[in-house]
């Protein structure tokens, strides 16, 4: 008896140091990984929003190509977006996804129909120029919820902060080959051209189901076989361009004030 109950303490000692130096090894890697995830984090942000702005062409692809591109032509501004002024903040250190986490950072939007439960106050754009130093673009994050799970994007405007040059999905859980279509070039290259707003002002852009009629200019082919996801981007698209999303900075800007 004694002798069994040595060897079962045995084990359980030799498991529970197992666990610890398992513990150990996948903590000390963590923390090693940790700068090159954030790096890594970075780089694809970026290369999103050169998509976005349609500049990621003029790279070659390479990590440093990417970085010396954006650092060229992209400067990352903070701006509430109540009042639509810009505000002063690091770009760097601004987290969405925490934000909207923080009660004291964010609020529940009056009408919640991109589905994200609460809004940061602030947010980060990215406004490009051109070689000439004129403003070209300008980058706007958005956020909603898709089928499955929020997901996350940039809108490209040219300079009238109306005209679509790109739309850009970067973070999604969406089923492949329906939702997962918005990272599909075909479907991305029907955006160009498109316009945010109708003659009356109002946050028009929406995804037509069955294809968008020739001469709508606020209309995109939806989705097909993805009516919740393309419903999704509709309603995603009309908040973040709406009265409770950047519609107060268009206002102030889309008279030329950015360049």
């Amino acid at each position: 008896m004694s002798s069994n109950k040595e060897s079962f303490g045995k084990t359980v000692g030799f498991v529970f140091a197992v666990c610890i130096v398992c513990a150990a090894l996948v903590s000390i890697a963590a923390s090693g990984l940790k700068d090159k995830q954030v790096t890594n984090k970075l780089l694809d942000q970026q290369t999103k929003i050169l998509e976005a702005s349609g500049l990621l062409s003029m790279t070659d692809g390479t990590p440093f190509s990417i970085k010396e591109t954006y650092g060229k032509f992209v400067e990352a501004k903070m701006i509430d977006l109540d009042s639509g002024e810009f505000i002063d903040g690091d770009p760097l250190l601004f987290d969405e996804r925490r934000n909207s986490r923080d009660a004291t950072k964010s609020e529940k939007p009056e009408n919640d129909m991109a589905g994200i439960n609460r809004r940061s106050h602030d947010a980060v754009i990215y406004i490009v120029r051109n070689g000439a130093g004129t403003v070209d673009t300008v980058v706007f994050p958005i956020v909603g919820s898709g089928l499955w799970d929020l997901m996350y994007g940039y809108v490209g405007l040219e300079a009238d902060l109306n005209t679509v040059k790109s739309v850009v999905y970067s973070d999604h859980k969406e089923t492949p080959g329906l939702g997962a279509e918005v990272m599909n070039p075909k479907w991305k290259a029907k955006w160009p051209g498109k316009k945010i707003y109708n003659e009356q002002g109002e946050a028009a852009v929406n995804l037509v189901k069955g294809g968008a009629k020739a001469g709508d200019i606020n209309g995109v082919d939806a989705l097909s076989g993805a009516t919740l996801t393309s419903n999704g981007v509709t309603r995603t698209l009309q908040f973040w361009f709406g009265k409770e999303g950047y519609l107060p900075f268009i206002t102030k800007h889309n008279d030329g004030g950015l360049i």
